[in-house]
């Protein structure tokens, strides 16, 4: 696993993707940054640093995840890499481990936001820190669904387009209820990647939302190898 995670890494820093996915992401975040605080009125809150963060995401992630499947099915790498001795599981792992290393790299480099907030007034630690958290779990489940999109195609644009579809359904699925209203309404909401956060922007740890996006990570794990099992039997 952590040599399919190396070989990963390797192909992320080596090619233009990663850097051009980095700076498409800093380029956004940073404009909606000086947006949001370096205008009047004034205000000392990570929490629109958290909102424009995270929608970035939905546009990197199918970028920075498109290729970690369907590159191999599109070079015929993919029969030497399944009837390797190596087990499908740990195929999958390595290729997520290597995906959620590269969105660590995003979440620690938007920091840099609140360490420029801090020099104008005195940051809420536990939402600073809460926030962060949620922007991590909502990342490595983003990238989770983005790694299964990936397994469905041999074309790199279209695992980034299904992969930016599935998001996109659990980014809007609130918004539906609402429209829906009744129990729909809060039925759907609790399959909302955006409104899962909001407990944890607050400040207050509930491990529920930590569950659901470690659920949600697990099954699109489990998904991925699903469809890569299938392919090894046709």
């Amino acid at each position: 696993m952590m040599a399919m995670t190396k070989k990963e890494l390797q192909h992320y820093f080596y090619s233009p993707i990663a850097y051009a996915a980095f700076a498409f992401f800093f380029l956004i975040a940073g404009y909606f940054f000086s947006a949001n605080f370096l205008y009047p009125p004034y205000y000392v809150d990570v929490r629109p640093i958290f909102g424009s963060t995270t929608f970035v995401f939905l546009f990197i992630i199918p970028l920075l995840t498109m290729r970690l499947v369907s590159d191999e099915l599109r070079q015929g790498t993919d029969e030497l890499l399944l009837t390797s001795p190596v087990s499908l599981t740990e195929i999958v792992l390595g290729k997520y481990l290597a995906a959620v290393v590269v969105q660590l790299l995003l979440v620690v480099g938007s920091l840099i936001y609140p360490l420029i907030l801090s020099a104008f007034g005195e940051l809420d630690q536990p939402v600073l820190w809460m926030s962060y958290l949620a922007m991590f779990l909502m990342g490595a489940a983003m990238m989770a669904v983005g790694l299964f999109a990936s397994s469905l195609s041999a074309h790199q644009m279209v695992s980034g387009i299904i992969g930016f579809a599935i998001l996109l359904v659990f980014w809007t699925i609130e918004w539906l209820g609402d429209t829906v209203g009744g129990r729909i309404k809060d039925y759907l909401g609790l399959f909302s990647i955006v409104g899962r956060t909001s407990d944890l922007q607050k400040g207050v740890l509930d491990f529920a939302d930590v569950l659901f996006y470690v659920t949600l990570i697990a099954v699109f794990l489990l998904l991925s190898i699903q469809v890569l099992e299938r392919k090894r039997w046709r």
